[in-house]
């Protein structure tokens, strides 16, 4: 059962007087209104908290405890969640646009159909995270941990997975195109039907990694590894292979 924002308002005010504790004013209109545009939540406990379609734009909610929170179609565009622990929390179509995810915890988190264009995720954590059909355009996954994620087609234009753990993930039909994956862990990761267009995979790891039917075109694999990797009809053209050969038979 989703705990009562009242509740967690009793359970959290202890916190209110230490220099990094949310406002709490604010929490009071979360749980009167179930809104709080800018509001400062920082550090507080929404553990388990329904907290669907609530909007909490560039709200300030680093550190803050919502692991198992319900933020189905909630609006956090801009808001604020570094270090955040949102384990297990249900994301589905949220929007996340340009919020700041940096050093979040989301293992295990449901994001699917969830909006994260321009969103930062450095460093997060999203070991078995659910991300079908997610909107990562141009976001900042440097070092995520995304071990065992399902990304299954996911857009992730332009986005930065510079030495990301891709290890396992399944990527079928995600659209990577342009991205980059400049020393990226992919040993193993699930890539049938992925668009590679011009994605720089340079010191890449693709051990055993499924690319069947894969789009390489204009990839740069320069130094990258693909021992044991299947590339079953992969599309090369203009394609930079780990020796620095290039490849058009595909074109």
């Amino acid at each position: 059962m989703k705990a009562t924002l009242t509740a967690l308002t009793v359970a959290a005010t202890m916190f209110a007087n230490s220099a990094s504790a949310f406002d709490p004013d604010d929490l009071q209109k979360l749980k009167d209104t179930g809104n709080c545009e800018e509001c400062d939540l920082r550090g507080a406990n929404l553990r388990d908290a329904d907290l669907t379609s609530a909007d909490l734009t560039s709200a300030d909610l680093r550190g803050a405890d919502l692991e198992g929170a319900s933020l189905r179609g909630a609006n956090l565009w801009d808001a604020r969640l570094t270090s955040a622990d949102l384990r297990d929390a249900d994301l589905r179509a949220a929007g996340l646009m340009s919020a700041d995810l940096t050093g979040a915890n989301l293992e295990g988190a449901n994001l699917v159909d969830a909006s994260l264009r321009l969103a930062y995720l450095v460093d997060a954590g999203l070991r078995g995270a659910n991300l079908r059909d997610a909107d990562l355009t141009s976001a900042n996954l440097r070092d995520a941990d995304l071990r065992d994620a399902d990304l299954t087609s996911a857009d992730l234009v332009d986005a930065n997975l510079e030495g990301a753990n891709l290890t396992g993930a399944y990527l079928t039909g995600a659209n990577l195109e342009g991205a980059d994956l400049v020393d990226a862990n992919l040993w193993d990761a699930y890539l049938t039907g992925a668009n590679l267009e011009g994605a720089n995979l340079v010191d890449a790891d693709l051990r055993s990694a499924d690319l069947t039917g894969a789009n390489l075109t204009g990839a740069d694999l320069r130094d990258a590894k693909l021992n044991y990797a299947i590339m079953n009809g992969a599309i090369l053209c203009n394609t930079t292979m780990p020796d620095g050969s290039v490849i058009y038979s595909g074109c």
